[in-house]
């Protein structure tokens, strides 16, 4: 009998990833999508066109993480042997804008599909994806699984409650619940709103179009741990493998700065870039000695910046049998050689 997944997110750069991982071993796979005027599938679209996979052994419904009733006559109905959830708004910057939602999508969501694990009959393992930004400003480094939680950010904040209120549930219930305290992890399917995605984008464009826009950027020595998403997949899935349910830290390690990350994406593309400061980018491109000039917008800085958040993968790599193989300089050319075949192609 194959194992049955379900994914919330699935539509998103992690779950797309999973859903592959999945169905390579044999799943079948179930995920949730919100309807809406748009159809915003791109990164499964590949999964959906294929006549072998869509409609046999992959299958999507339509649900909304607030919608209890909906999303419980779903698992129900397809009985799940284990959830992913990965949805949610997760963008840190963005929450500072938009608290309120955030929080609803992040933290009383995840509440409510906890309640509806207790209640299934059949005992389901759930994995929940939290975040590095639980940490906010940590007092040590690197941060572990026993690092006290301090968070900078509504979206933090928010990830802190959907952590502790599965730690409850486990302990209260015996519910196989696990969370995976992820690092950032990127990919040529990250949106285009986060900065590592805008850096590739950027980059791609200038080597093609000499003459556009310059690229903007907030916080240049903002260090963060950075991650192959396609890789990060495959420690959710080991942690719901495991005879315990524990939570994990998934890290690299190792810390680089937006600026670094910009200049191996820049020199991916051919290019060296020099940065500037400035209040806006209104001019085009500008070029010294053969540089590329990439401005520094103060309006990008967050109103509170998460100190340097790097994760200690110990626990992983003995438990989980698994590591971030990938570096920071070899993320920043994968994704910048993806989006200039993109744009060949377009």
């Amino acid at each position: 009998m194959r194992p049955t997944a379900l994914i919330t997110g699935i539509t998103g750069q992690d779950g797309s990833y999973l859903a592959e991982w999945l169905l390579d071993r044999g799943y079948t796979v179930h995920g949730l999508v919100r309807r809406a005027s748009t159809m915003n599938r791109s990164r499964i679209e590949h999964l959906r066109g294929d006549a072998e996979i869509y409609g046999k052994r992959l299958f999507l419904h339509y649900s909304d993480l607030h919608d209890v009733t909906t999303l419980r006559r779903i698992l129900l109905r397809i009985n799940p042997s284990e959830v992913y959830h990965l949805a949610g708004q997760s963008h840190v910057g963005l929450s500072f804008e938009i608290p309120e939602s955030t929080f609803h999508e992040v933290a009383s969501a995840t509440l409510g599909l906890l309640e509806i694990c207790r209640d299934l009959p059949r005992p389901v393992r759930l994995y929940h994806a939290s975040s590095s930004e639980v940490f906010g400003a940590p007092r040590e480094m690197p941060q572990n699984e026993e690092t006290p939680m301090r968070p900078q950010s509504p979206y933090g904040c928010a990830k802190v409650f959907a952590t502790n209120v599965c730690s409850v549930y486990r302990a209260a219930y015996g519910l196989f619940i696990a969370s995976g305290i992820a690092y950032n992890h990127e990919s040529p399917r990250r949106g285009e709103n986060f900065v590592t995605r805008k850096i590739s984008l950027a980059a791609a464009r200038a080597a093609k179009q000499p003459d556009s826009a310059p690229l903007a950027l907030g916080n240049l020595d903002a260090r963060r741990d950075w991650g192959y998403a396609k890789e990060y997949v495959e420690a959710m899935w080991r942690i719901l493998q495991q005879d315990e349910a524990e939570d994990f830290v998934l890290a690299s390690g190792q810390l680089c700065t937006v600026r670094d990350f910009a200049q191996a994406a820049y020199a991916a593309a051919g290019m060296e870039v020099v940065f500037e400061n400035s209040g806006v980018a209104e001019v085009g491109i500008e070029r010294r000695s053969g540089k590329v000039v990439i401005v520094v917008n103060p309006e990008f800085f967050r109103p509170v910046e998460s100190h340097d958040l790097c994760g200690n993968p110990e626990k992983a790599e003995r438990v989980l049998k698994w590591s971030a193989r990938t570096t920071h300089g070899e993320l920043a050319a994968l994704m910048v050689e993806a989006d200039m075949a993109a744009w060949r192609q377009g």
